[in-house]
């Protein structure tokens, strides 16, 4: 996973998380990213430095061994990638621990249905299907089409890559 700065036409700035440049491109080509503030589709890169993840095979602090100085970044997910590239306080990094270790026991039973997602909620909201716990993609118009129609759903606070993208 790649994570880009980026801001809309209006001024907005917010993260993206793309499997490689080249998706975002095709994605922002499709008019699939849009500032999650405004919902502009008119949405490019912001200046950021570069974030180089930590290699896959070694070991990788928890936020509780890491500098109480605040300049070491939380884990994003197991397997590299960083939350933030500033410093956070400790109170910080052990709130986003916890969030992060919530999400992943909450996922743990989660089956990925990919771009199904709204596709397979709304049929498990409308009775049409068996209820389980599903996670997957959805853009900003179906997410709030979903919402309009009362299926209950939540954003994940730390992205997903799909099964097919991990190591």
């Amino acid at each position: 996973m790649i994570v880009f700065d980026l801001h809309c036409a209006h001024g907005h700035r917010f993260e993206g998380w793309f499997s490689s440049s080249s998706d975002f491109a095709e994605q922002d080509k499709a008019g699939l990213v849009s500032c999650p503030e405004c919902g502009s589709a008119e949405v490019s890169k912001a200046p950021m430095a570069p974030a180089v993840p930590v290699k896959g095979n070694t070991g990788r602090a928890t936020p509780a061994q890491e500098s109480d100085a605040g300049s070491a970044a939380v884990p994003m997910q197991k397997g590299g990638g960083q939350l933030s590239n500033t410093p956070m306080t400790p109170e910080m990094k052990k709130a986003l621990g916890e969030l992060a270790k919530a999400q992943e026991k909450a996922l743990k039973d989660s089956t990925w249905v990919g771009s199904k997602f709204a596709e397979q909620s709304r049929e498990m909201h409308y009775g049409e299907r068996d209820e389980a716990p599903i996670h997957g993609q959805a853009s900003l118009e179906e997410a709030k089409s979903l919402v309009d129609e009362g299926v209950p759903i939540a954003p994940l606070p730390f992205p997903v890559a799909p099964p097919d993208k991990l190591n």
